[in-house]
């Protein structure tokens, strides 16, 4: 009789029990965090994440983990639709938006295949109070300590859209609202995109935090830590919610990193918490956020699903945040045409059945630069100059092999042109290289001795764009959700952005 309830069960109710049987996506995404600032990695001995160290051990650690873009929001556009942004216009942060709302989202597909959506923290691809129509069903918007759009309060119950006091530190608040999200759903499928804005400037961590990290150390790296301790206890809320109802082993977790930490070549320890350097570092890779050197796009990337994808994995091939979506739908049983998505599913890679490269070449291009890596052989180009690098020898990008293997860097030009080719406007670059790019690349890459700093930087309150009050938990300025504020730059390097991102 029982047998006979449990057929009939699934006859009238086949779509209840087809979502059930659906994998729940985590996605935490992290703002201008460098590769060596996860404990795990091994590079730093004061960074502390046990957290996502634990969740590295339960899954994979990828070695290679490569954002789309050295800035966010091209980078968080190709992450959201799975397609290299410069396909529909978005290169870099000022491009019109008109492209990335054309597309179709990661949450899009997976709402139509029936999964609860959510966002939490940082958008940056325009409005927040208009998220929910890119697929978010949830939206809880917070990214600084200012008012913030959001349909949810913290404990996951409803509001209508609207403008939101801050219930909490930022990071904190978010971790909090994702967490109530999986409890109030447990029984659905579940995409959470976790996007915190930290380490990123401003530089704002609570006391608390704060304290973890005493002694001796710059005070921004100091904040950087704190933050991404925060962050560390967030992915430790999460990850136990999901535990605590059973959900670890139908979950696929990623933990990325938009780009690379922006050192602004001295690390200057600017007082307050504008921008600047954010504390973050990128070591051992050469270079920094705004290029396309391997410390401006080679970031934290680390992917788990125990049950399906075997822990303790430290993964040697490139992987990219453009397989994010293809994953995904894949495992929800999405079909996409050939064209529609760039990256690959990830699960038969990282699971071994597959033991092959996922990809035979990544490919990138932002404004003035563009670069290709083909294995272990990688070309940067930046205006007219050209670089090329054996990673395997060379991860550091120290030694450039144009002259010694000048038939491979012309291989690669002519590989990397072809697909420049396709996207939106065609070619190599859409831009002439700016002052800053300049300054970074003869650095880096070239060698030269960069522009000194000033003597003092005392900045001028009357002059920069701060509008609002003083942060409760530091005595700097805070801006809008959207824009936060931006302060005179320390550095006599150039800004590569036209505002904050």
């Amino acid at each position: 009789m029982t047998r006979w309830l449990t057929l009939l069960a699934l006859c009238c109710f086949p779509s209840v029990a087809h979502a059930n049987e659906l994998p729940n996506v985590i996605v935490f995404y992290t703002d201008d965090h460098g590769y060596a600032d996860l404990s795990c990695q091994g590079v730093l001995d004061d960074i502390r994440t046990p957290n996502v160290d634990a969740l590295a051990a339960s899954g994979v650690r990828a070695l290679h983990g490569y954002s789309t873009a050295p800035q966010c929001v091209p980078s968080r556009a190709g992450l959201m639709i799975g397609k290299f942004q410069s396909r529909f216009g978005v290169e870099s942060n000022g491009s019109s938006l008109t492209g990335f709302d054309a597309e179709t989202t990661i949450a899009q597909r997976l709402q139509r295949a029936g999964y609860v959506t959510a966002q939490f923290g940082k958008w940056h691809l325009g409005p927040t109070n208009e998220i929910t129509k890119h697929g978010f069903r949830y939206v809880y918007a917070q990214n600084s300590q200012a008012a913030f759009s959001a349909n949810l309060f913290m404990d996951g119950t409803d509001r209508k859209m609207a403008s939101l006091k801050p219930e909490g530190y930022h990071v904190d608040a978010c971790s909090r609202a994702a967490a109530s999200v999986i409890e109030r759903h447990k029984d659905q499928p579940l995409f959470l995109y976790v996007a915190y804005r930290a380490p990123h400037v401003p530089l704002d961590a609570p006391p608390e935090y704060l304290s973890r990290f005493p002694g001796e150390m710059p005070e921004r790296r100091r904040q950087a830590l704190a933050m991404l301790s925060a962050v560390d206890d967030g992915v430790g809320l999460v990850m136990e919610t999901l535990r605590e109802n059973g959900l670890l082993e139908n979950t696929l977790v990623f933990y990325i990193g938009d780009n690379g930490a922006p050192l602004k070549i001295h690390k200057f320890d600017a007082p307050g918490a504008g921008p600047g350097w954010d504390g973050s570092l990128n070591d051992p890779l050469n270079g920094e956020k705004g290029m396309l050197t391997e410390g401006g796009m080679h970031t934290p990337f680390v992917v788990s699903w125990p049950g399906m994808i075997p822990g303790g994995q430290v993964y040697p091939h490139p992987i990219s945040a453009l397989d994010v979506a293809a994953t995904a739908t894949a495992i929800a049983k999405i079909e996409t045409a050939n064209d529609e998505l760039d990256g690959v599913n990830l699960i038969p890679f990282l699971s071994g059945d597959n033991t092959a490269p996922p990809h035979d070449a990544l490919m990138w291009r932002w404004t003035g630069q563009s670069a290709i890596r083909e294995g272990d052989w990688k070309l940067v180009r930046s205006g007219r100059r050209e670089y090329l690098f054996d990673l395997k020898v060379d991860l550091e990008e120290k030694h450039d092999q144009c002259v010694m293997h000048p038939e491979i860097a012309n291989r690669l030009r002519d590989r990397l042109s072809t697909w420049a080719s396709e996207l939106t406007p065609p070619g190599l670059s859409t831009a002439q290289e700016n002052a800053a790019a300049k300054a970074y690349f003869d650095f880096y890459l070239d060698g030269k001795e960069p522009e000194p700093l000033r003597e003092k930087f005392l900045p001028d309150a009357k002059s920069s764009r701060v509008k609002r009050g003083r942060s409760r938990f530091l005595g700097v300025a805070t801006g809008n959700e959207d824009s936060p504020p931006r302060i005179e730059s320390p550095l006599s390097v150039p800004s590569q952005e036209s505002g904050m991102d």
